[in-house]
């Protein structure tokens, strides 16, 4: 008996960390930032990499589970180097065991992805998009949960 539960907690740990990362295109993530429902959504561009990014991610995990009951949705959008998925995002991942859904983007032309996300876009880290139906802000910045806060309020109005 010691030895099938040995075998099955292996077996849980292996297929949690080979878990598949969603990766898209801009093509592919363009109707994932673009849902025309009746929701919130919250998008936010980061990286491990960027100190701000991780330091605000506590932030959005909170508001994700404080206004999940709101109609508020939160798309995470890793920005991550590919060839560093395995080894940087993923452990990442699960270092910080985030439940808000994270995607990645893999694409090299941001030329033309950055701007169409938003013309005011640097292409800086982090970034985030507040949408909800035609009412739509972008926020090249780090927040704070009261600021955060303060922006998805303007949307429940």
């Amino acid at each position: 008996m010691k030895k099938l539960l040995y075998i099955l907690f292996v077996f849980v740990i292996a297929c949690d960390s080979s878990k598949e990362l969603e990766v898209y295109d801009y093509d592919g993530l363009k109707p994932l930032i673009n849902v025309t429902d009746n929701k919130i959504h919250v998008v936010n561009f980061w990286a491990t990499w960027c100190a701000p990014c991780v330091k605000e991610l506590p932030y959005f995990e909170k508001l994700n589970e404080e206004y999940k009951d709101k109609d508020v949705e939160l798309l995470l959008v890793s920005l991550d180097f590919p060839r560093q998925y395995e080894t940087k995002l993923k452990p990442f991942l699960k270092e910080k065991q985030l439940k808000s859904k994270v995607v990645c983007l893999d694409d090299v032309d941001q030329n033309r992805w950055i701007p169409a996300i938003d013309t005011k876009w640097s292409g800086a880290l982090p970034a985030t998009i507040i949408y909800k139906g035609n009412k739509r802000q972008f926020y090249e910045k780090s927040f704070t949960y009261e600021e955060l806060e303060k922006e998805v309020q303007q949307f429940l109005k």
